[in-house]
C-alpha cells in the first residue's frame, strides 16, 4: 500500500515536471503584442502640444492603443472644446485605417465612391491630423491633434510626437 502511494506521488511530480517544462513551449507559439507604454505615449503627446504652442496654435492631442482605444489625451490651455473629439477621432482612424488621415481625406473628396468611408462609424474622421504610431513593420496606436487652422499645421505637430515614440513617418 505504501508504494502504492510512492508511485501515484511519484507520477504527480513527474506530471508537475512535464507540465513545468512544457509551459515554456507552448507559451512561445502564442503571438506577443508590443505595447505603447504610457509613460512614452504621455512624452509624445506633450511634445505635441509644445511644438502646436510654439507655433501659435492652442490644440488638443490624442492617442490610441492598436485596439483604437483612448491611451492619454491632452488638451493645451485655451483650446476649443471640440479638439478633444477631433483629435481623437483622427488617432482612431489613422490606427483603423492604417494611415494619415489626410491621405483618405484626399481619397474621399477626390472619389465619390469613398465618401461612405466617412459614415463608417461615428469615430472615423477624414480630416488631416492623425497618423498610425508604426514601429517596424507593426502598427501600435494612432495619434491625432485638433485645433491648428489647418491640416498640415496639425500633421507638423503630431510628427513631433512620433519622434519621440521613435515612430516610422507615413505619408
Amino acid at each position: 500500500m505504501m508504494i502504492y502511494k510512492l508511485r501515484i506521488i511519484a507520477v504527480g511530480i513527474f506530471s508537475i515536471i512535464i507540465y513545468c517544462i512544457s509551459c515554456p513551449v507552448l507559451a512561445k507559439d502564442f503571438p506577443s503584442q508590443k505595447l505603447l507604454p504610457l509613460d512614452l505615449s504621455t512624452q509624445a503627446a506633450t511634445a505635441a502640444i509644445k511644438q502646436c504652442n510654439d507655433d501659435g496654435y492652442k490644440v488638443s492631442v490624442a492617442i490610441v492603443d492598436q485596439a483604437g482605444l483612448l491611451k492619454v489625451q491632452l488638451k493645451a490651455d485655451g483650446a476649443g472644446p471640440h479638439t478633444l473629439d477631433s483629435s481623437f477621432r483622427k488617432a482612431y482612424t489613422a490606427n483603423s485605417l492604417r494611415s494619415s488621415t489626410q491621405k483618405y481625406a484626399v481619397m474621399a473628396a477626390n472619389n465619390p465612391e469613398l465618401q461612405s468611408l466617412t459614415r463608417m462609424n461615428e469615430n472615423i474622421l477624414l480630416l488631416g491630423g492623425g497618423f498610425p504610431i508604426k514601429i517596424g513593420d507593426e502598427i501600435m496606436g494612432g495619434i491625432g491633434v485638433g485645433g491648428a487652422p489647418g491640416a498640415k499645421l496639425d500633421e507638423a505637430c503630431a510628427r513631433a510626437a512620433l519622434k519621440v515614440l521613435k515612430a516610422d513617418e507615413m505619408k
